[in-house]
């Protein structure tokens, strides 16, 4: 009989995952999904849909991502099915063997719902999409430059990490050390949306190791990250706005990449706006995907002017310096990462800047920006 209590008991949590399942299909707009994939997939099979390369790679895309969020929504609501037709079954025949599949399920299906639970908070236009995300020495000189190629790198583990490709578009040397800047294009199912949560300045402690006295010292760098802005979105740029000035590549790239003057720096005059790219092999190239990042760069600009108050792109800019940081990383007198805006800290620095482990950091900062959201819709 106890065993039959037990077996009664999943039944109860079973009733509790569909109802969490059918929350998150609303949040999702699971239903919505369809027929835009449905649309989308009718899209191409129209005459000449390949013609435009890039706007064809962009919808099929938007299928492959949305397609994601839908077949992980069905294999879900499977699994439940399946566990509560064994659930049956194991109440009727007081199966133990048949109770511990249900419980497998269980846990399969708690996994599996805060993934979807996960996704259900990318909603924004550009939340799915691809991001370029840009990192910038702050105060701290020669050390920064350091502090800023850690950080890169540490991006670089987590995209490999979350099965992103990542296209490196701008990383010169630094002075001694470092690096001077990186820009870098995040390539990705919810990618933008994901990484919103790195946008900010993030702060190292440690001992210098280029301070012959062992001092400890306090570094700053600064991280940008905006949308991938799709080409069916028009971007005024007049071209009589922009200088374009080539010089010679010096960053991270392929065999020949330094061989010529390839690399290109756009500024666009009246915003003073700079853009420059020179890890592609040739100028056309750099020029091109300069390009993107000038157009991603100005529609946010655009968005803010809309919205002054409400800066959902990129959030408020601040200083990169001590004071405005989103995240301090310790490296002595002890070791901790702690996110300043959540409280979420581990003192496996290791993990995190060496292996990028940072869905700790991403999923507790879009959880609780959903509830300052929640928040403020109710006041």
């Amino acid at each position: 009989m106890a065993a039959t209590e037990g077996v009664e008991n999943k039944g109860a949590e079973l009733a509790a995952v569909r109802r969490r399942i059918e929350e998150i299909s609303s949040y999702l707009h699971i239903e919505d999904k369809r027929n835009q994939i449905a649309e989308l997939e009718k899209s191409t099979a129209e005459p000449g849909f390949w013609n435009d390369a890039a706007h064809a790679q962009s919808v099929m895309a938007r299928i492959s991502g949305l397609k994601s969020d839908v077949s992980a929504y069905d294999d879900a609501v499977q699994t439940l099915s399946d566990a509560e037709v064994a659930n049956e079954l194991a109440v009727e025949g007081e199966d133990p063997e048949m109770a511990a599949e249900v419980e497998r399920s269980l846990s399969s299906l708690r996994s599996d719902i805060d993934e979807l639970e996960l996704a259900s908070w990318f909603t924004g236009k550009f939340d799915s999409g691809d991001a370029i995300v840009s990192v910038t020495p702050g105060a701290g000189g020669l050390e920064a430059q350091d502090w800023t190629e850690m950080l890169f790198k540490m991006y670089l583990k987590y995209a490999e990490r979350k099965h992103w490709k990542v296209t490196v578009n701008d990383a010169p040397p630094g002075e001694a050390i470092g690096l001077d800047r990186a820009t870098f294009t995040v390539s990705g199912h919810n990618a933008y949306g994901m990484l919103t949560s790195e946008q900010g300045v993030h702060r190292l402690v440690r001992i210098s190791p280029t301070d012959d006295k062992k001092r400890r010292h306090t570094t700053f760098a600064g991280v940008e990250v905006l949308p991938v802005v799709p080409d069916d979105i028009e971007v005024d740029i007049n071209e009589e706005d922009l200088r374009i000035d080539v010089y010679h590549s010096s960053g991270h790239g392929g065999q020949g990449v330094n061989t010529t003057d390839s690399a290109v720096r756009i500024t666009h005059l009246p915003t003073g706006i700079v853009v420059t790219c020179q890890n592609e092999r040739s100028q056309i190239q750099n020029k091109a995907t300069a390009m993107g990042i000038l157009r991603s760069k100005l529609y946010e600009l655009e968005e803010r002017k809309r919205q002054e108050e409400l800066d959902e792109l990129r959030g408020p800019q601040q200083d990169i310096s001590f004071g405005s940081q989103i995240r301090n990383y310790v490296l002595y007198p002890y070791q901790m990462v702690k996110d300043l805006r959540t409280g979420v800290e581990t003192g496996n620095v290791e993990a995190v800047l060496g292996d990028g482990d940072l869905d700790q950091f991403v999923i507790a900062y879009h959880r609780w920006l959903t509830s300052q959201r929640g928040e403020s819709r109710r006041s």
